[in-house]
């Protein structure tokens, strides 16, 4: 059997943003702990368009190569955890418009998060894709990775320099994945 796919969803697509470095820094410990094959989905290079199929996403019929492209990558996925900035108290709209083009390809699969911002380190975004992807039939884990104050471990280069405590969060956030994945795979193979 083949190892789980971890895609690792880049949510903010703002030029100057940091949640490319945040990624990829998460990328690399998941990689590091073995156990799934890891993709990185950037959001901006999606460049999925507002939603405009004209099918509710549930019948799987789609009609435009944007979205049977988008269907394939998540369908692709085992697990999945959103780097997620916090917008006014939630997490964005391309990140919103992403998981509401979908329907059957988010069910039955973990769902874990990174966020990052000011004071509250985004967890105001965190509490509210929890909602999101519940209603998509996704599994969220508790635990999670919360940045508060990033400036502090990005720098002006871009480079992550995390702190103990952002690396036993991503380590505890990458095995619970791993083991909610294994419990999720013959739900999803069932369907």
């Amino acid at each position: 059997m083949s190892q789980p796919v971890l895609q690792i969803v880049v949510a903010s697509t703002r030029p100057g943003r940091v949640g490319r470095s945040i990624a990829e820094w998460f990328r690399d410990r998941a990689v590091a702990a073995g156990g799934f094959d890891v993709e990185l989905i950037d959001l901006a290079e999606v460049g999925l368009p507002f939603l405009d199929e004209p099918n509710h996403p549930r019948l799987k019929q789609y009609e435009h190569a944007h979205t049977k492209a988008w269907s394939a990558t998540v369908d692709r996925g085992d697990a999945f955890v959103f780097v997620t900035p916090e917008y006014n108290h939630s997490f964005n709209a391309v990140l919103k418009n992403a998981l509401d083009y979908l329907h059957q390809e988010w069910q039955h699969k973990a769902a874990g998060f990174v966020s990052y911002g000011g004071v509250s380190g985004g967890t105001r975004a965190v509490n509210g894709l929890r909602q999101v992807t519940s209603s998509l039939k996704m599994v969220p884990v508790v635990e999670s990775v919360t940045i508060p104050f990033f400036p502090q471990v990005v720098g002006e280069d871009g480079v992550v320099r995390p702190n103990e405590v952002m690396n036993a969060a991503a380590d505890a956030l990458i095995a619970e994945l791993a083991k909610l994945t294994g419990a999720l795979r013959p739900m999803r193979l069932a369907a």
